[in-house]
């Protein structure tokens, strides 16, 4: 099958019967997330209408609308702007961060360095178009032992005045863990005993339906994320999401457009279909990602490789890292994810300078959507410790079926 050998493919059988404990409980929280979107088509009364198109300035837009209303229901919002204006979530979270921050303010990210794309908007890496060149000053406070670190966050807030916290859930390409709901909720509540009106953003990319609560629900003010992420579903070609507290949303809307028309204008040019089509599936090809995560993870820590997380840990988002140490090894995997992909399954990715990153990235994206990573995709800076960040995953067999062919062609690298 596929060229994969007998041998491998017994491997990867006998790894998954260990984990069918792990998958119902994925099984679970696929049915309340499902349960939650179709609530949502029913109370909103979707209809072919919303399916509807408009262009040039896209006033009146039914389906646009009433789109953002579910969306804010299943991220349990008070209010969200979904666009297909938003390029990325690097994009969707830039638009925010200059929507509430004014020159002088203070933004404060609570969970380290944020990811790469962010070092220019933000002014870490200088930039003439950045928050620091409008006089937006940044600090940060890193994790301790991969959870928050509480007491300086408390000494900090008590001597600063902060407009903005920033929280990033995933990992990005850092060794840290990814930080789950919980840990979102207690941080949240050391905040709130300090400063009351402080924001608190967080970038839930990759997170989203991976548990069943938000970071909305535990008392943050906004969540940003991306729609060839978890909530596309595969099927939404572009854009991305700024949900929570309505003044907020209000205010990303005339930073998305102009001061005056805010989202009262954007034509969806044919979209509202792939992005209501995209959300109903997306419960269920986040725990296809989520199966293909822990059957990498399983596997490879079984063939000697260091990963993160472990198998049977818990979850804050889809991604799964594995740790090579080896230059040769990381290519070597992340090309064998490209050879399992239904698109462009006869390139042969290399690393090479990518717009946004420091270091050479290789990147294995054989998907419908480009740069989608809710499609099994698996990318990584050519830097020590040389780890690949695999995510996605359509469907399962697909996933296992792309982890099979990575593995094989891993094989060849050790025998070499």
């Amino acid at each position: 099958m596929l060229n994969i050998s007998k041998e491998t493919l017994d491997f990867i059988s006998k790894e998954e019967k260990s984990l069918k404990e792990i998958f119902t409980e994925i099984d679970n929280n696929c049915l309340v997330n499902s349960s939650k979107v179709l609530e949502a088509f029913q109370k909103y009364n979707v209809s072919e209408s919303y399916f509807n198109s408009t262009t040039g300035y896209g006033y009146n837009d039914l389906g646009r609308d009433n789109i953002e209303k579910i969306f804010a229901y299943v991220l349990d919002a008070p209010d969200a702007l979904v666009r297909s204006q938003f390029i990325s979530g690097t994009h969707a979270l830039t638009v925010a961060l200059f929507a509430f921050l004014r020159p002088n303010d203070l933004m404060l990210s609570i969970s380290g360095t944020p990811y790469d794309t962010l070092h220019e908007v933000i002014g870490i890496t200088p930039n003439d178009s950045s928050l620091a060149s409008y006089g937006v000053k940044y600090d940060q406070i890193d994790l301790v032992n991969d959870d928050f670190n509480y007491q300086e966050i408390s000494k900090y807030l008590k001597n600063n005045k902060v407009k903005l916290i920033e929280i990033q859930r995933s990992k990005g390409y850092s060794t840290r863990k990814s930080l789950t709901i919980d840990k979102v909720e207690k941080v949240i509540k050391c905040i709130r005993e300090i400063d009351k009106d402080v924001i608190i953003m967080v970038d839930n990319c990759y997170c989203e339906f991976v548990e069943t609560k938000t970071p909305l629900t535990v008392g943050a003010d906004i969540i940003v994320g991306s729609l060839i992420k978890n909530l596309g579903g595969g099927i939404a070609p572009n854009g991305a999401y700024i949900a929570g507290r309505k003044d907020l949303v209000d205010l990303a809307g005339e930073r998305l457009t102009c001061p005056g028309e805010g989202r009262e204008v954007g034509p969806t040019l044919g979209i509202n279909k792939s992005l209501l089509q995209g959300l109903f599936l997306a419960p269920s090809v986040v725990a296809s990602s989520l199966k293909t995560a822990i059957l990498t993870s399983k596997s490879l820590e079984d063939l000697g490789y260091n990963v993160e997380p472990k198998y049977n840990e818990q979850r804050a988002d889809i991604v799964q890292n594995i740790i090579f140490n080896d230059k040769d090894k990381l290519i070597k995997y992340v090309q064998g994810i490209q050879m399992g992909s239904p698109v462009d399954s006869n390139a042969l990715p290399m690393p090479w300078d990518m717009p946004g990153y420091s270091d050479q990235v290789i990147m294995a994206a054989g998907t419908f959507t480009q740069g989608s990573s809710i499609e099994l995709s698996c990318d990584g800076p050519i830097r020590p410790p040389y780890i690949a960040y695999q995510q996605g995953g359509l469907t399962y067999e697909y996933g296992k079926i792309g982890i099979a062919k990575a593995i094989e062609n891993l094989k060849e690298e050790q025998e070499k």
